[in-house]
């Protein structure tokens, strides 16, 4: 049976949009040899039903195949502008971030901070990061895009270790403003900056305090209550967030923004899931009334019109009505 696209979860809507969006694989040069699936090939040539084709098999695919998709995309995606710098925050390959300062900027800037999403199995600090760039530097921020380690190479906790590492080598660059800096994530990337700003340990352990973090911005996530999302009857990527979180409900817990929005957290929230996916509604408000009652201001606005996809893909470009929105939170902040 065909899933709708509403049931598509956070995950496997972050690894359909890598692969559809980064040019139709198969159409240049064919599928990466890691790939090289009878169930993919068929996907590949099921044309309107391709993202849903791919959504029932990419679980199955081998994790050297997801890790060409990443790198693919990201070939795509290009090299860096003039004035853009590629930085390791750490010893691995995956600890690299980009970043620019604005131009003819006097003193410090803030600091908007991008983690992008993929199931936390796939993805790469290029795919849709360069448009958000221009659009953000143009408005006196800084901004950076970071890589991280990946699941199974990795887990969840040094995933958002290597985010707060990613702040804590950022603030200490010239022309940073330290203590004015904003997380912003899509799909995994936004469980990732949410449980950053929600559990003080990855910060600390970082040498950053939580005040440093003046806000975070969340693009259509679904995983703030990691339990009750695996929990949910429909939830189509089960197997990926086992990958990702286990079977234990303490470690499920551990890694839930929603059960560390006791203070302190950060102080500003701007929280944007795709009005047609219910689970991400459902997590998002979840999240922003136990915020609230931490003390942050927590704000939700359904993003109409939207997929998973393209709020991504969409944001930073002119007439955006998700960009208008993000402009509007950034500007208290700035």
């Amino acid at each position: 049976m065909m899933m709708g696209r509403t049931r598509i979860g956070l995950a496997m809507l972050s690894v359909t949009a890598l692969i559809a969006g980064s040019g139709a694989w198969g159409r240049r040069g064919g599928t990466a040899p890691e790939c090289g699936t009878l169930a993919l090939r068929q996907c590949l040539l099921a044309g309107a039903n391709r993202g849903n084709c791919l959504a029932s098999v990419i679980q199955s695919l081998p994790d050297s195949c997801r890790k060409a998709m990443s790198e693919r995309a990201a070939a795509r995606a290009g090299g860096l502008p003039v004035g853009w710098r590629e930085e390791a925050y750490g010893s691995d390959p995956r600890q690299k971030l980009d970043w620019a300062r604005p131009a003819n900027t006097i003193g410090k800037a803030p600091l908007l901070l991008f983690v992008h999403g993929g199931g936390w199995s796939i993805g790469d600090k290029r795919i849709c990061a360069g448009q958000k760039g221009v659009h953000y530097l143009g408005q006196g921020w800084a901004f950076a895009s970071t890589n991280y380690r990946l699941v199974p190479q990795a887990r969840v906790e040094e995933q958002a270790a290597d985010v707060a590492a990613a702040i804590a080598f950022l603030r200490r660059q010239p022309g940073i403003d330290p203590d004015r800096i904003v997380v912003m994530g899509h799909s995994a990337g936004a469980h990732l900056a949410a449980l950053v700003a929600t559990d003080p340990a990855y910060l600390k352990a970082a040498g950053v305090p939580m005040s440093a973090v003046r806000g975070v911005v969340l693009l259509d996530g679904a995983g703030y209550d990691v339990g009750e999302q695996m929990a949910e009857a429909r939830n189509a990527v089960q197997s990926m967030y086992t990958q990702a979180f286990g079977t234990d409900p303490k470690r499920q817990a551990a890694l839930s923004p929603a059960r560390h929005a006791a203070a302190p957290n950060a102080a500003e929230w701007l929280i944007l899931p795709v009005s047609s996916r219910r689970d991400s509604t459902a997590q998002s408000e979840k999240l922003a009334q136990l915020l609230r009652k931490g003390g942050s201001r927590a704000a939700v606005l359904a993003q109409a019109g939207k997929t998973h996809a393209s709020l991504n893909r969409e944001l930073g470009t002119d007439g955006d009505p998700s960009t208008a929105a993000v402009d509007a939170f950034l500007a208290r902040l700035k």
